[in-house]
């Protein structure tokens, strides 16, 4: 069982996106068991999340969610352009969301957010 926990500013980002795409808190429910789960506990690659090199250490990774289905953004399928950025601490089963952006607004992830939680 994964434990998910979500950052004050990855909270921020999921309310401020909610209101431009309402369905997003629900299809993140669905990421959680479609794509964290299947990639973490079950070993299973749908080629929908992919490590960010440069911050794992022993026992914490950074992944990207590329696909990402929001059902707010109809016709794009997992191609919505909706991004999700989360560390993984394979001991505790732990999953800590720390962004969350859509790819119209913003390019790349926040690399100095992910370095804050790269403890």
């Amino acid at each position: 069982m994964i434990e998910y926990e979500e950052s004050d500013e990855f909270k921020k980002d999921l309310k401020k996106l909610a209101k431009r795409f309402i369905s997003l808190p629900g299809d993140l429910q669905t990421v959680k068991k479609a794509v964290v789960e299947l990639r973490h506990l079950l070993n299973i690659d749908n080629l929908s999340t992919f490590e960010i090199t440069g911050f794992h250490s022993a026992n914490l990774s950074f992944w990207k969610i590329r696909k990402f289905a929001c059902r707010s953004l109809k016709g794009r399928g997992v191609k919505s352009g909706i991004r999700v950025i989360y560390s993984w601490c394979k001991s505790s089963s732990k999953v800590v969301f720390i962004e969350i952006y859509f790819k119209g607004d913003k390019e790349n992830e926040d690399k100095e957010r992910i370095n804050r939680y790269n403890v």
